[in-house]
């Protein structure tokens, strides 16, 4: 065997090496593509499930306030007066420590 033929014999086994690469390549980027589909469906899902939890929580709030201002008002008004009274004993023991 000549040089030439060792060198094009070394060169096909390396091109069929290459291309037998290329394959498998191919082949895991489809798999990727596959699986970054599956993972962007789940995230669409997950953003839906968030946004409806977001209205949901909207919609509560609301109805809370709705339900304090028809017939609780006044119980309220008192839990209100209560934070208020906590605040200001809060406020004076911190201006006492600071003179």
């Amino acid at each position: 065997m000549t040089a030439n033929e060792k060198t094009l014999a070394t060169f096909e086994t390396r091109l069929r090496q290459l291309l037998l690469r290329f394959q498998e390549l191919k082949k895991e980027n489809g798999e990727f593509r596959v699986t970054l589909e599956a993972n962007q469906k789940t995230v669409k899902e997950l953003q839906e499930k968030v946004n409806q939890k977001q209205t949901d929580y909207e919609t509560l709030k609301m109805a809370k306030m709705i339900e304090i201002t028809d017939g609780n008002l006044d119980g309220a008004k008192e839990r209100l007066s209560k934070l208020i009274r906590e605040v200001n004993k809060c406020i004076a023991i911190l201006s006492d420590e600071n003179q």
